[in-house]
């Protein structure tokens, strides 16, 4: 989808206001593609928002959004997701009374359809299955398969939200607060998973994170929020020593 010198995600000069009130201020941000971004900063400095709007979850007051060199400002999510871009929660949203190979399997049927194929029956297939045993091997989840997805640990829900996501083959995948509510003995687990999604399958990764040893353990680059704006976007060795982006961090040190 991108060719040489565009970027696999982009944001140019976006502004949102709900209700009178500026959330985003002019952000900028241009995703190469195969880097992983983080996305840092204060409580309500603007990260989630960020996230929905390149989503489509959010249309933004002013400027536009691209996944690659197409302009999908005015995209719902569904189109975008068809367009490569996959996106988890911070909240669970999985089918809890249905199996770990029920959720995966839905993902993956639910991001094939079209007008074409809704109307159709549905049809056993070995690709599909074979996708599926993929993905759960990937992500450690293979002995799970016939367990209801309500009964796993935080973490292994996080993990199997990843498959969901990753069955679907985008190019370009938003991560909001993955480690949220994961124990520490999990997290170790979830980070391996993310690099080795990025490293080994190329995929490009925006991520919102609070563990700051999560981001400079994972991130290429880092781009910091302060009320809205981008303070800051650099490497994660020199976003540390920026005497800005600790400034704004008082009470938070990185």
């Amino acid at each position: 989808m991108s060719g040489s010198g565009t970027a696999a995600l982009e944001a140019a000069e976006v502004g949102l206001v709900i209700d009178g009130v500026r959330i985003l201020d002019g952000v900028t941000l241009a995703v190469p593609p195969g880097e992983l971004l983080a996305v840092i900063g204060p409580n309500g400095a603007g990260k989630t928002s960020v996230i929905n709007v390149l989503s489509g979850a959010l249309a933004p007051t002013s400027g536009t959004v691209r996944i690659g060199s197409v302009d999908v400002t005015g995209w719902a999510p569904h189109r975008r997701a068809r367009a490569g871009l996959g996106r988890t929660f911070q909240t669970s949203s999985l089918f809890v009374n249905r199996t770990v190979h029920e959720n995966l399997r839905l993902a993956a049927v639910a991001s094939r359809l079209t007008w074409r194929t809704v109307l159709r029956p549905a049809r056993p297939s070995a690709a599909l299955a074979r996708a599926v045993a993929e993905q759960l091997a990937l992500v450690g989840l293979a002995d799970r398969a016939e367990d209801p997805a309500g009964s796993l640990s935080h973490g292994d829900r996080r993990k199997l939200e990843m498959a969901m996501v990753l069955i679907q083959r985008p190019e370009v995948i938003l991560l909001d607060e993955p480690m949220a509510g994961v124990n520490s003995e999990d997290i170790a687990g979830l980070v391996e998973l993310i690099r080795t999604v990025h490293r080994e399958q190329q995929v490009t990764i925006v991520m919102v994170e609070h563990h700051l040893h999560v981001v400079l353990e994972l991130a290429e680059r880092i781009a910091v929020m302060h009320e809205g704006a981008l303070l800051a976007i650099d490497t994660p060795e020199r976003i540390v020593a920026d005497d800005t982006v600790q400034a704004a961090y008082v009470g938070e040190p990185l």
